[in-house]
């Protein structure tokens, strides 16, 4: 297996793998495969080479994917964090991140969110810094965004990314 297939082989392999069912525990029956689903099929060649238009893009992104999740509540907060998850992972792909040249695309990733890596932001920004956490299930566009912001700010002062900062706080905090 060579060329396109193989990526593409890649693709649904990195889908599977960054998003396992302990990454949407309780989000709701069927949400893993059609998460899955969604991301082994998503467009990475189309991705935007510029922040805004990757912004709208991943906008876009988790919005369809939440029109697809089998459950009557269609959790922004599961769908957003299972595209970033799957970005995270794309981009620590060698295969991937050649073919699709994700390293461009690092700068603009965000964290992917739940409660471990909420938690962990939490402390790190102080009392009454971030909002309270409610829940991946109840998460929102303009409650994440606060959260992303302060990530951003601190992937800065520790001179990384905000995608990376994952990698800490998922296991300091689990």
């Amino acid at each position: 297996m060579q060329g396109a297939e193989f990526i593409k082989q890649m693709q649904h392999k990195v889908a599977v793998s960054a998003v396992p069912l302990s990454a949407v525990r309780a989000q709701g029956a069927g949400v893993l495969g059609a998460s899955q689903n969604f991301l082994k099929r998503l467009r990475l060649a189309k991705i935007p080479r510029s922040e805004i238009a990757f912004r709208q893009w991943l906008n876009r992104q988790t919005y369809s994917l939440v029109d697809q999740l089998p459950v009557p509540y269609r959790p922004w907060g599961t769908a957003r964090k299972v595209i970033n998850l799957f970005l995270r992972d794309a981009l620590y792909n060698k295969y991937l991140a050649r073919a699709f040249k994700l390293n461009q695309l690092q700068r603009w990733l965000e964290i992917p969110l739940d409660g471990a890596v909420a938690k962990g932001l939490k402390q790190k920004a102080g009392r009454g810094n971030l909002p309270p956490w409610l829940g991946l299930k109840k998460l929102t566009r303009s409650e994440s965004d606060p959260f992303q912001e302060y990530a951003l700010l601190w992937a800065k002062e520790a001179r990384t990314y905000r995608v990376h900062l994952d990698i800490f706080l998922w296991l300091e905090n689990r």
